[in-house]
Parts: structure tokens; sequence; C-alpha cells
């Protein structure tokens, strides 16, 4: 057996689509050392430390890879995130076994810009906080390995600095007025790898198929790594099909190998297609053999046929596809950027659960994982460049932009589940510049639309929001907020056609709204009264403010799970009576953290996701599964409503959401009947029932039907029929603990004791003593300031096996301390 250490190199078989693996890799993940600042120079990273000096500085923190740095600074409520350098540094034990090798460090994403160093001397350069690259530190590991330095200092192990740079910088993508933050750090993993002399760099593989899959048309180019001029090689291919069986294999000598070597050229008959619902994918194995030794790699591919049919829908493989859409940033609680494996695995997997079949990646390159999981799962990708917002910069921002769309199409050119490359977002967005020149936005958007097809002829173009492009591309997605920055949610449908006849293909990304979790109303569709309808349903500048302009859901609404599920609910119905729709999606999956919202109910939070920042679902996940999905589902609404609320006597009503053909509800155990579903039945597809809750403790049961498959689901919550004034005191509770982890709850409470179930104050939680608040997590209930939602708030302490004191505050009101 091998053991896991850091420094051992195995063979690994990484089933990558774009940059092709190496012979001998292994992640840089362990014993690095980190700093949250700049240092005078590169001598201070390198210098002799330690040796019993209690004066060295500064001083570094141990942390492992990937790291971000602004893993909880990104929604502390009190400070703006960092933006600026960080260092990361650590010694490594070089050897690279293949005679004039190659030792490569492999980034596959930092940010925002990179220098590399080998003991004092930078060899590397990167600007882009998103896309793959490499640096080649083989001579400079051979000259370190000649000083004292080496031996003496280091004990035989290179000593490797890594500076990451998320300053602010106007002529860098994307624009700091995007409504994300910039990270910084070594976010994705760092690789270490030994090639040999000669190796394969990126492989393009061109899978083509009719619409009828009876012949699939394969073509293979290489770009090869070859510093040191090899003219020859042979290089062998074998081809392998979805259940693993080899169909075609050939081997072929090479004498040209610079530039772009064309491979292979072959085809193959009635081939098995890639499709949403049956993901399959072919194997390309290969070994190159030279003098300078051997190279092998493996790369997945798919065949597919992709349309977006003008003035109409979409198609794949000859039939129509209603896409299914959401979008992703990067971005978890606890770690920001830098998400591990199992978190990507886990988010992927909850989308394709949901009923997911699409996924706009916002908005900017995304991990090889990402696209890996979106071929295997089947779910169709639009992937773009972050020409986000600001306007247009000089030479340098051009040729970054160019650069990024040039290594995410190359990058990412094997991926069956792609169909779009992204131009941009939001183009129409001045700020950064003080000239904001339309026809220059044009002409360098045209300019990247004709980069990315001659990149690669084969998939469409798009952007999204920047309407005097919107000829430029081959698709176009306007801006359309039906409910929340403009309009109601009914006026969906026809502002949809409206600017579907504008362009030649359309799709509908970006729509939704912001619902803060475990917040809940008995009224949620009350601030629409007050809205004007009939109108636009774009987003203007200043509609993301909770303050000033006209009125608005996204300022005036409740901000609560009530509200946006009866939004996703009518959005939903209508998508089923477009016959000309080619897809839609919703923004975004999950909550992420912003730098432009510090005043929403969890701060630096925009909080439009189905699910919360750490994967708890919303109610507005089940909204979607019920539309979406095939396996029997039942869901009643307002599992974290813990009370609710009116005249005793009244009927209120309770709505299961389904994709059952029908369900029965019961009260306290009394049947109140069964209904069928029917999608255009508003709202909850007809499942809905007015049921006479009594005063105290109410259970709702509901057992819904799907041909032979039966599920349920139950909640418990308590009536309440007193009314209340405003709040005028607090009350700390802990109302949980596992382990050594306890829960606590402040509640607000008018002048008779009676609690405020609509307040919305802000609720500040402290700490003294051995624990620690769980905060910083950009969540309802991870944030030590929040807004209230039906009057409570809460959060997790970690004891620390000790004492400590928590206190919630909250202006106007006695502050309030509960011993642990």
């Amino acid at each position: 057996m091998f053991k896991r250490t850091k420094y051992l190199f195995i063979i690994i078989a990484l089933f990558s689509s774009q940059l092709v693996f190496a012979q001998k890799s292994a992640r840089l993940s362990q014993d690095w050392e980190f700093l949250k600042q700049d240092l005078g120079g590169i001598w201070e990273a390198v210098r002799p430390v330690g040796l019993g000096n209690p004066e060295s500085v500064p001083l570094w923190s141990k942390v492992n890879l990937p790291h971000c740095v602004n893993a909880e600074d990104a929604v502390d409520p009190d400070v703006n995130y960092y933006q600026g350098p960080a260092w990361y540094r650590t010694q490594l034990a070089i050897d690279n076994p293949y005679k004039q090798g190659r030792t490569i460090l492999h980034f596959e994403g930092a940010g925002q810009k990179t220098d590399v160093y080998v003991y004092t001397m930078k060899v590397a350069t990167h600007v882009g906080g998103y896309d793959e690259w490499k640096a080649d530190i083989t001579d400079a590991v051979a000259e370190f390995k000649k000083t004292e330095a080496f031996k003496k200092q280091f004990k035989g192990k290179v000593p490797i600095s890594i500076r990451t740079d998320n300053s602010r910088d106007l002529e860098m993508i994307p624009s700091d007025l995007s409504d994300f933050n910039l990270y910084g750090g070594i976010y994705r993993h760092l690789n270490l790898i030994y090639n040999p002399a000669l190796s394969l760099d990126q492989t393009f593989i061109k899978a083509e198929v009719d619409q009828l899959g009876k012949i699939g048309k394969l073509s293979i180019k290489g770009r090869f790594y070859n510093p040191d001029k090899v003219n020859d090689a042979d290089v062998q291919f074998k081809i392998f099909d979805p259940k693993g069986k080899l169909v075609l294999k050939t081997t072929k000598k090479l004498s040209n190998l610079s530039g772009d070597v064309d491979l292979w050229s072959t085809e193959i008959k009635k081939p098995q297609l890639w499709s949403t619902e049956s993901p399959l994918q072919y194997i390309l194995q290969y070994e190159i053999s030279a003098a300078a030794g051997n190279y092998k790699g493996e790369e997945k591919f798919g065949f597919r046929n992709i349309e977006f049919v003008e003035k109409g829908p979409f198609n794949l493989n000859g039939k129509r596809l209603l896409l299914r859409g959401t979008h992703r940033h990067e971005d978890h609680a606890g770690v920001a950027a830098a998400m591990t494996d199992d978190l990507v695995r886990t988010e992927m997997k909850m989308m394709k659960e949901m009923g997911v079949n699409f996924i706009r990646l916002g908005h900017y390159q995304q991990s090889r994982m990402v696209l890996n999981l979106c071929d295997s799962l089947g779910i169709l990708v639009w992937e773009e460049i972050p020409w986000c917002r600001g306007g247009l910069g000089g030479d340098v921002y051009k040729e970054q932009a160019r650069r990024m769309l040039t290594n995410m199409v190359e990058q990412h050119y094997n991926h069956p589940s792609i169909i779009i490359w992204g131009m941009g977002n939001e183009n129409d967005w001045p700020g950064d510049f003080p000239e904001f020149d339309k026809q220059k936005i044009k002409a360098f958007m045209k300019e990247l639309n004709d980069l990315s097809h001659q990149l690669d002829a084969s998939r469409y173009t798009a952007i999204r929001r920047c309407d005097f492009c919107a000829d430029i591309v081959d698709v176009y997605s306007p801006s359309i907020w039906a409910g929340w920055y403009r309009g109601a949610y009914t006026d969906y449908k026809k502002a949809t056609e409206d600017e579907f006849a504008k362009v030649k293909r359309f799709l509908h990304v970006e729509w939704g709204g912001d619902s803060h979790a475990m917040r809940h109303s008995e009224n949620p569709d009350k601030a629409l009264s007050k809205i004007k309808t009939g109108g636009s349903a774009d987003e203007r500048a200043g509609d993301a403010s909770l303050y000033g302009g006209a009125a608005r859901i996204s300022k005036d609404g409740d901000w609560s799970e009530s509200y946006i599920t009866n939004l996703i609910d009518w959005h939903l119905k209508e998508q089923e009576n477009m016959p000309w729709l080619s897809g839609t999606a919703y923004w975004p999956f999950k909550d992420f953290s912003t730098p432009v919202r510090p005043d929403n109910p969890v701060p630096y939070m925009n909080q439009k996701g189905v699910i919360e920042r750490d994967f708890t679902k919303k109610e507005a996940y089940f909204v979607f599964q019920s539309y979406w999905t095939e396996k029997p589902m039942a869901h009643i609404y307002g599992h974290t409503w813990r009370v609710r609320w009116g005249d005793e006597g009244e009927e209120k009503m309770v709505k299961v959401y389904s994709n059952c053909t029908e369900a029965e509800i019961f009260l306290n155990g009394k049947s109140f009947g069964t209904k069928k579903r029917n999608s255009q039945d508003y709202p909850a597809a007809g499942l809905r029932w007015n049921l006479p809750f009594v005063k105290g403790a109410n259970i709702v049961k509901v057992i819904a039907k799907k041909g032979k498959e039966t599920v349920s689901d139950e909640i418990q919550f308590t009536y309440q029929t007193a009314k209340w004034t405003k709040p005028v005191k607090m009350t700390l509770t802990k109302i949980d603990q596992q382990a050594d982890i306890a829960t606590v709850e402040a509640k607000l409470f008018d002048a008779n004791g009676v609690q405020c179930l609509d307040a919305i104050n802000w609720i500040s939680f402290g700490l003294t003593g051995d624990g620690k608040l769980i905060d910083n997590q950009g969540t309802s209930s991870g944030s030590r300031k929040v807004q209230s939602y039906n009057g409570r708030a809460i959060i997790k302490v970690h004891l620390n096996k000790g004492q400590s004191v928590v206190s919630v505050a909250s202006e106007g009101l006695k502050t309030v301390f509960l011993e642990l």
C-alpha cells in the first residue's frame, strides 16, 4: 500500500475533460502557511525563521488548500471584506523521475492575480481568478538545488511562495461593481506535476452527430508541451463506449509537434447519445511514446445534437427540451470560494434532485469538477467569462477578456454538457470609467463573439442584459424580474412574450427574488397593491436598493418565503404553457455573498437562493421539485413556520407542493378531503385547503399518491390568536444542544407578553467566555447581526467545553444575557 503523504506521487486517472492530466501528479493540500497582508519583499517569506527567535515577524498561520482569504470576512456584518495581497508558502521535496522532465505547478483557480516564486526567483504571473493555468518551475528548481541554502537551510526541500491579490483594479475583470465578491486566495486545487519532456497539454475532441443519431463524426486535435523541441513521437488511441467496450483504436507516427496538431478523424455508427436523462460518455485513452519518455492520458466526451430554433424552443437530439435551469456561484458558508470536492458534489446533486437540467455558471469559468459533474449528471451548461458590469476598460482590460475567453473555451472544450459560451453579463451597467461608449462596447462584444465562434463553431454564444448588443450574439437573455424589481409576477408571461418578439433566439436567465429563510407571512402578497403593473419588468439602476424610488417588491415586500414561493409557483405554471420557450434559469440556486448588499436581512448576502449558503433548503426548493421531478414527493409549506396567527375560528390556507396526482390532507387527525393536482390551478397546483386551526398546538399531515406509490409529510405548529403591538422586550433561551454545540433563540414580545410574529427588528448576538458564536456563515441562523424572522432569531454557539455568557441586543430594547 502507498502511504498518504503530500510528497508521494501516484499515477492518477482524472476523468478531466479539458486540461489533460499528467503522468505523475499530487495535490498540494497540506503543510501550507498563510499571511493575510503583503510582505516587504520575497526574502521575508524565505529567510531563516524560528530557531527560537520570538521576534520573527510577520506571523504566519497554518492552512490547508484550497483556501480562501475571505472565508469569513465576506459576510462579517461590521467590516468590508478584505481586498489586497496575501501570501502562501510551503517547502516541497521535488524529484522529477523523468530525464529532462518538466516540473509544473498546475493552478485550477486562484484569485485574482497570482505570482509564483521558487526561493527568491519569480517564475510566473497570472491575472484572472477563474481559469486554469500552469507554472513551469523546472529551471528555477534546478538553479536552487545548486545553492547552499538548498542543502543547509532547507535540508533538501524547495521553498515555494505564492502571492495572491484581489485588490481593486479597474483594468481587470470582473468589475468591483459586480453583485458578488472578487475573492482572494488559492481557492481551488493546486497540483504538482511531473511530465516527461514531451507531453500533451490540451486535447480538443469534436464529437458531432446529426439529429437522427446515425453517424458520429469524431475529430481530435492536440497541443503539445514541448519546450525541448522533440521532433518525433508515436501515439496510440483507444475509444471505449459508455459501457467500457473498446470500439476503435489506432496508432500513428507524428513528426510535426508544434501548434495544434490534427491527430485523428474517424466515425462511429449509431453512437450512444448524451442527454439530460441519459448522460452517456465515451472515453478516449492515448499513449504518446517518444525518446523523452511515455505519456498517458484519458478524456471523456459525448455525442449530442443541440439546436436553439430561431423564434422557437431548444432541441436536444432532435426533440424539444424545456431548459429548466438555475445558476451557481462558487460560494459556501465558512469557506467562501474554497469549496471542497464533497461540498461541490453535494451542491450539484441537490440541483439535479430539484429537477434542474440546465445551469448558467455565473459569472465566470468554474472548476473542472463542476463541469465534470454536469457531464455525468446530465445538466446542460451556459458558461461565461467575467466581463461583468462597469463598462469597458483599455487594452490591458480587453486583453484579459480575450485571454479568459480563450482559456475557458479551450479548457472546457470537450464537455458535452456545455451548449453556450457567455460573452458577458450586464454590460450596459456603467460606472468604472468616465466614458461609457455603447458603440465601443458593441464593437468589443462583436470581437469576443467572433473569437468564440473561431475557437468553437459548434456552440452558441450569449449574453444577458445588454439590449444594444442583443443582435450580436446567437442567443439573448433580457432582464425580466416580474414581481420583484418591476411589476407583479402576473406580468411575467406578457413581458416574456414582448422580449421574445425582439430577438432571433430567446432564453430567459435570471428571475426570482429574495427570501429571508424562516420568515413567513399570512398575507405575503399585500405589497402588490402598491405596485404598478402591465409595464416593463426589467431591473434598473437602484432597484436593488432598499431605499428610495418607485414602489417595488424588492423594497416594499416582506421578503418572506411565503411570497417567493407564490412568485415561483406562478412562473412555473406559466412556463408550462409557452411552447415557443427555450427555457429559463432561476437566479440563483444558493444564497451567496456580495459586497453591494450590506443592508439585507442577512448582511452582505444575496438571498435569492432556493437553499441557504449552508445547503439548508428553503420552501422554494420544493416548489421546483413539484413541477420538475418525477420521483413522487409531497411537501407541506411551512416546516420552519413555528407559529401561525389569525382569529379564532378563521380558516387558514395550507398549501402542499407535490408532483403526485392527488393528495389528502389531515388536521389533528381528521381528514379534510382529497384534491387532484392541476398545474394550472394556482396556487400549489390546486393542492390547497382552508383549514380551521385550533388555538394552540396543531398537526397537519398529507398523504399523496402517484400511481401505486404513496408519500406523506407532516408539520406541527402553534396557532396564536392573541394580538400584539410593538416589541418592547426580548428573551434569550437555549432551545437545543448537540454535543458541544448549543442553539439559542431570541424572541420579541409586546408589553403584554405576546410574541410579535411580524417583527423584523435587527438582532445582534454577542458572547464572552470560553465559547464562540458560529457566525459569519451568511445564513439566517449563522449571523451575529440579522433581521428577525417572525419575531425571533437563532444562532449556534460552540461551547468549547467551558462557560460563556451570550447576549442579544436590539435598538430601543433592553439587552438580555444568558449563561451557558
